[in-house]
């Protein structure tokens, strides 16, 4: 029984050591285009694009089946990154304004400290105790809007991110300037 019991060890663990040496071996060299931009998204796995994580996202935009703007969280200053990273043009869709939207409660009166953002909250962005008003950290909040579909009392709303120096942007001139040139 030993003997048995010791042979099937052995082949476990030579199996093993194979398995490793040939992972090793014989992996796709990796692609650094797919890893860069992975490296420039939120990393927040949120799902806004429609697919199940952000390297697969990465992988998709460098293989050209994605456009540059296909995460939500990272707003215009992701999509603008992964172009220069891609080579690929940077097009805003007609609904698309290119500003990154995170959750705010807005209507404190309404907040009654239910906790179900919090439990909903995929990036741990809304901060609060029970029975106390709540907040939002826009730094951390990948504007999945979770927060929002389970807020009984409609006391959180998506609004644009607040200007800082990091995503601050010029202005585009008026069409009165674009015609006047």
């Amino acid at each position: 029984m030993y003997a048995a019991m010791l042979v099937l060890t052995g082949m476990a663990l030579l199996i093993g050591f194979l398995l490793a040496v040939a992972a090793q071996y014989l992996k796709p060299p990796p692609d650094e285009t797919a890893e860069a931009v992975e490296r420039v998204l939120p990393g927040t796995n949120c799902g806004q694009c429609g697919l199940p994580g952000c390297s697969i996202g990465a992988q998709a935009v460098a293989a050209g089946e994605l456009p540059v703007n296909f995460c939500p969280p990272g707003g215009r200053a992701v999509a603008e990154e992964i172009a220069r990273i891609t080579g690929q043009p940077l097009v805003l869709d007609d609904g698309d304004d290119g500003i990154r939207r995170v959750a705010r409660v807005t209507r404190e009166d309404l907040c009654t400290g239910c906790l179900k953002c919090i439990k909903a909250c995929p990036t741990d962005a809304v901060i609060g105790a029970p029975k106390q008003i709540h907040g939002v950290l826009p730094e951390a909040c990948s504007g999945c809007a979770a927060c929002i579909d389970v807020c009984a009392t409609g006391a959180l709303e998506m609004v644009p991110e607040p200007v800082t120096l990091a995503n601050w942007r010029w202005p585009r001139p008026t069409e009165a300037y674009d015609h006047a040139a």
